[in-house]
């Protein structure tokens, strides 16, 4: 499409044109006058009477010619309300008619030329641009990050309160004691109770060494430790022992405290409210406020990979998907066909008369010299044709009455 300069620059250049035209016909006029070339002298007279006579029309229209006032000249400035008017009603009446458009519609096949445009990689890639171009960036910059992780705390603690945490953990804990992983989850416990035990040996004495009187003089503290640490480790040992009494009463407590968590809502609400309460934690709560910002950096930073950008490539993807898929889908084809027939063109017949007033009052809002213009610039081109004919078949129509008149 061309731009306005370049429809200006053509409209001068065929502006120029026209007058050289014009130009050679008075040239030629001075050359028959000087050498009483008769019928040279007849067409050159012809001509610039055509010519003259079809500029003035031409001009006319747009302005007065000469800038001089004469009366039934620019013409369309001066009736633009009315060619508003006009044009509103023709497009209301003529255009927005139902039988009209469905066959325009039945011809146009839009929902396949869309389905169609949109499969094509190269389209879909350049409205992936535009999103992470415009879009993405425009609202990452518009949103206040502080308003951002407010509104992801509120909500997160929102959801957290409507969570029954309680009954999720006694329904993990009945799911695992249905097989050998709650079996072997208490092993894993005990085991490392061991480990951690020995692992504090030292730690262990100290605390006994502490705790016993001063008198002893340090002798019973050795002993004590040792037998603190022995009786322990030989009570995590004898645990881990699938047979043991004392697994069998650890078994019995996790089952009865299962049975009792998932029939107690007291239970359940004391756990959730932990959860909770933990949830409240700065670090948490820091931690969660920080997510926002890993999300914005992390798509910032995508973003500036430009044609390897994995969400310009997802988005691209998911355009081409979108339409091969509805182009499949014979029933969603046939309802984007019948919403445009029946709700789309519905709406516009409707509003048809809406639809003729709004062109008509945009048309009566332009300024008078700002129409002229656009209307010049557009069809003024070839307008210039008329004066260029006008000059050249005028010429020619003196030449044939003056050589009628020489033959009469």
């Amino acid at each position: 499409m061309e731009s306005n300069q370049a429809k200006r620059n053509n409209l001068m250049k065929m502006k120029s044109i026209a007058l050289s035209v014009l130009g050679a016909a008075v040239f030629c006029f001075f050359i028959a006058h000087h050498y009483k070339i008769g019928w040279l002298k007849a067409f050159s007279e012809a001509a610039m009477v055509g010519g003259i006579a079809d500029w003035f029309a031409v001009v006319a229209l747009f302005k007065h010619p000469l800038g001089i006032p004469i009366p039934h000249t620019a013409l369309i400035p001066n009736n633009k309300d009315a060619i508003g008017q006009n044009l509103g009603t023709f497009v209301s009446d003529e255009f927005l008619i139902k039988e009209k458009l469905e066959v325009k519609l039945d011809e146009f096949d839009f929902p396949s030329k869309a389905t169609n445009w949109l499969k094509e990689e190269k389209n879909a890639s350049t409205i992936a641009s535009l999103v992470v171009e415009n879009v993405i960036p425009g609202v990452l910059k518009t949103v206040e990050n502080a308003d951002v992780k407010m509104f992801i705390l509120e909500q997160f603690e929102s959801k957290m309160q409507q969570m029954n945490f309680g009954e999720w953990v006694a329904i993990g804990l009945e799911a695992l004691s249905k097989d050998d992983k709650q079996a072997q989850l208490i092993t894993n416990v005990l085991t490392i109770l061991s480990a951690e035990l020995e692992a504090n040996r030292n730690e262990i004495r100290d605390k006994v060494k502490n705790a016993t009187p001063w008198y002893t003089l340090g002798v019973a503290d050795k002993k004590i430790a040792d037998g603190v640490f022995n009786g322990l480790y030989e009570f995590l040992d004898m645990a881990k022992q699938p047979e043991s009494s004392i697994r069998k009463k650890i078994n019995d407590y996790v089952l009865s405290f299962i049975a009792e968590l998932k029939s107690s809502p007291e239970m359940q609400l004391k756990i959730s409210r932990l959860v909770v309460e933990f949830t409240k934690k700065p670090e948490v709560q820091d931690y969660i406020g920080s997510i926002w910002l890993e999300m914005k950096n992390a798509v910032l930073t995508d973003l500036e990979k430009g044609a390897a950008s994995k969400i310009k490539l997802s988005i691209t993807k998911m355009i081409c998907d979108f339409g091969t898929d509805i182009q499949n889908d014979a029933v969603m084809m046939a309802k984007i066909t019948n919403f445009i027939k029946v709700d789309a063109l519905g709406v516009l017949l409707r509003n048809k008369k809406a639809i003729g007033d709004l062109i008509a009052t945009s048309v009566q809002s332009w300024d008078k010299k700002e129409i002229a213009d656009k209307l010049e610039m557009e069809v003024g081109k070839d307008l210039q044709f008329i004066r260029i004919n006008g000059t050249v078949v005028g010429g020619f129509v003196g030449l044939v009455i003056y050589f009628v008149e020489q033959f009469l």
